[in-house]
């Protein structure tokens, strides 16, 4: 199995798997979903991040524990990658890393469409010059705040204002544009590559997974 971290706290089992079931349907190899604790709004901010790096470490190692042979921080700012590599024997992917490195190989000006004033670090370093933009929908200061329609509307129109700033690919800079299925509907309106950063980073733990693990074995 491959090992979704999501870092925020939800009871709703159709968010909690979402990220997964992305994965599992997109590349067909299988995930378990779990959430760190006592974190309803998720990463933010350098602080929410320091809070959550022990508890995506804790995690991780359970996670490993349980049989998963690759893990994934479903996050854009690969929040605990150095830690939880330390700690743990299965390769990590990082969402934030996948997405960016994705971008990198198509090419083209990167429009990055997140839920803070800046790019994750991850991301900014790996995109260099290609990174033309940065936009955080209006009103969207959270994860949370995605899953309103209001969110989901500010979220279109910030990506159709990178495209019109000269972005040639739309990048997410956060995985809860994964949860509300903004890819799909960017796609039918955009006429640029829509880089999910859940999407990317199953892609890469699939591949790695695959050449891991015989057919037919989980």
């Amino acid at each position: 199995m491959i090992g979704v971290i999501r870092v925020f706290t939800t009871d709703k089992e159709d968010i909690l798997h979402q990220h997964g079931n992305v994965i599992t349907k997109t590349y067909q190899v299988p995930t378990v979903n779990k959430c760190i604790p006592d974190q309803p709004l998720g990463i933010f901010n350098d602080e929410t991040e320091q809070l959550a790096v022990p508890k995506i470490v804790q995690l991780g190692q359970e996670l490993e524990q349980e049989g998963c042979r690759v893990l994934v921080i479903s996050c854009a700012a690969d929040p605990a990658i150095h830690e939880l590599r330390k700690a743990v024997s299965v390769p990590v992917i990082g969402a934030g890393s996948a997405a960016a490195l994705t971008a990198l190989a198509i090419g083209e000006p990167v429009g990055v469409l997140g839920i803070t004033e800046t790019p994750p670090a991850v991301v900014e370093n790996l995109l260099g010059p290609l990174l033309v933009g940065n936009l955080r929908p209006e009103g969207v200061t959270n994860t949370t705040d995605l899953l309103t329609p209001a969110g989901r509307e500010k979220a279109v129109a910030a990506a159709q204002q990178l495209v019109n700033q000269g972005a040639k690919v739309i990048m997410f800079a956060c995985t809860g544009f994964s949860t509300i299925g903004l890819a799909d509907v960017l796609r039918k309106e955009l006429h640029v590559p829509i880089l999910d950063a859940v999407e990317a980073e199953g892609m890469f733990a699939s591949n790695v997974y695959k050449q891991m693990v015989p057919a037919n074995v989980n």
